[in-house]
């Protein structure tokens, strides 16, 4: 069945049809992590909203190559791009490690993470280091259109003179006047000739550990320059999409534009598309406030904040219970909730194999497998997605327990809903279905801390009892021994 997609573009504010450039093939690029530190939770929630884009373009039938970058360089702490010191070579001082070791580190433990919530590794995934050469040449083109020039061996791009044939302010809604109102003074602006002018190389300091030699000097590249350079060399002048958290739109994917209409006279992108940002109990999530934790924190419980752990299937369940553009307030009545939902989902799926059918029907799955498609083709409307699934989850429980009938083909049809959107779309797997192993572990966990209590170390035989209960096991002592089962 012919499906009509529409999407939400943040360049034009509006939902509109997806119409690829050149289908079946469709191009996307997502701004990556900066591996200098553990991925937080705000990336995952954007990751993992991007896989739920992919898998359902390839449900669609579309030939998608998504290009989601690591930024091994560049990325200074002045996210404007070009204040501040590298984050990588910050890092690396601190830890006295080569750069390249902390970007190993976090590269290995953003995959992991990646692995562990299920998402799909994209079809590539460039460096900005492995792309120097591409981001100098493209440099060349920018000054050659004149566009951009050099002070002192760095190289910025002209802002106001771009704006003259171009609106700079095309993505974030705003115009040149109240940007410059807004813009603060910044160390090294006396090189600068306006203060949005943005650096597409620099000049490198002699103590700064990651530099290469350019036409320029010795320098390294702008952070927004990396993404053009990529997204132009693996996905062309124009792709369909161009995506990453809301964070990225005011500054970072608007200095993209411009340097790319500055380059070839094209947009990259057809449609941009942005994730919201994650918050903790109504506040946004920060060190500062104590309220910003890892996702293995969230897997372990091991923060204060936090009641228990949950499920890494649980997590992304809860955050695909939300639109990818709407805000995501953790808290732990919404875990709760969401890790209610899911084994309720989950319970429902491990009776559909054994339903027994009936001549006639009381179940229109052809409709519901309908709505599901109509759901994701609004704009990936995950949420409504979900309740779709748990009216899913209500027939076949009424199945199960004799008060509805269903017929073979429309057992199939909700056969074919669980595998396409639980499994195949939303991304989720069954864990307890997945950890054959689990009750081995388990009882293997029970039989030592037994031991303990045996040994009188109620202190250890506490702890193991506490630890599993805050992952979602609980022991029950009684005269025949030790039992365990998921809370």
């Amino acid at each position: 069945m012919e499906q009509n997609l529409f999407v939400y573009n943040t360049l034009t504010r509006k939902k509109e049809e997806f119409k690829p450039l050149n289908a079946p093939h469709v191009g996307m690029y997502v701004c990556g992590p900066t591996v200098y530190s553990d991925v937080h939770l705000g990336n995952c929630r954007t990751y993992i909203s991007f896989d739920l884009i992919f898998r359902y373009l390839m449900l669609l039938g579309y030939k998608v190559r998504y290009v989601r970058n690591i930024t091994d360089a560049g990325h200074l702490e002045g996210d404007a791009g070009d204040e501040g010191e590298d984050k990588i070579s910050k890092k690396a001082k601190l830890t006295q490690l080569e750069p390249m070791e902390i970007v190993q580190k976090y590269s290995v433990g953003f995959h992991d993470v990646m692995a562990i919530f299920n998402t799909l590794p994209p079809s590539i995934e460039p460096t900005a280091t492995g792309h120097i050469s591409e981001q100098i040449e493209l440099v060349k083109l920018i000054l050659e259109k004149g566009y951009a020039y050099e002070v002192n061996g760095s190289i910025y791009f002209d802002v106001e003179k771009y704006n003259k044939t171009q609106d700079y302010g095309i993505l974030n809604g705003r115009n040149l006047e109240d940007l410059l109102v807004n813009t603060r003074t910044l160390g090294g602006q006396n090189d600068k000739r306006g203060p949005l002018d943005f650096a597409l190389w620099i000049k490198a300091k002699p103590e700064h550990l990651m530099k290469w030699p350019s036409p320029w000097g010795v320098g390294f590249p702008g952070w927004h320059l990396e993404c053009s350079a990529m997204s132009h060399k693996y996905l062309g002048d124009q792709f369909d999409i161009h995506g990453g958290g809301i964070d990225l739109m005011p500054t970072h994917h608007t200095n993209e534009i411009a340097q790319n209409v500055a380059s070839c006279g094209k947009n990259p992108a057809t449609y941009w598309i942005h994730t919201n940002m994650l918050t903790v109990n109504g506040q946004k999530m920060s060190k500062s406030l104590g309220n910003s934790f890892l996702p293995y924190e969230l897997f372990t419980g091991e923060h204060s904040i936090l009641d228990r752990g949950y499920s890494p299937m649980t997590v992304r369940f809860f955050m695909l219970q939300a639109h990818y553009r709407s805000t995501l307030d953790f808290g732990n009545e919404a875990m709760e909730a969401s890790d209610k939902g899911f084994k309720r989902l989950m319970n429902a799926v491990a009776l559909l194999d054994g339903l027994k059918t009936s001549a006639t029907t009381d179940v229109d799955a052809a409709a519901l497998q309908q709505r599901c498609y109509d759901a994701m083709n609004d704009d990936f409307n995950s949420p409504v997605l979900i309740a779709e699934l748990f009216e899913a989850a209500r027939i076949i429980n009424s199945v199960n327990d004799g008060k509805l009938k269903i017929d073979a083909a429309n057992l199939e049809i909700l056969k074919n809903i669980i595998a396409t959107f639980v499994f195949d779309v939303l991304g989720l797997k069954d864990e307890q279905a997945a950890n054959d192993d689990l009750p081995k572990v388990l009882n293997l966990i029970v039989t030592l801390r037994n031991e303990a209590k045996a040994n009188q170390d109620y202190a250890t035989s506490d702890k193991i009892r506490d630890g599993l209960q805050k992952i979602g096991f609980q022991l029950k002592d009684s005269k025949e021994g030790t039992n365990w089962s998921k809370i």
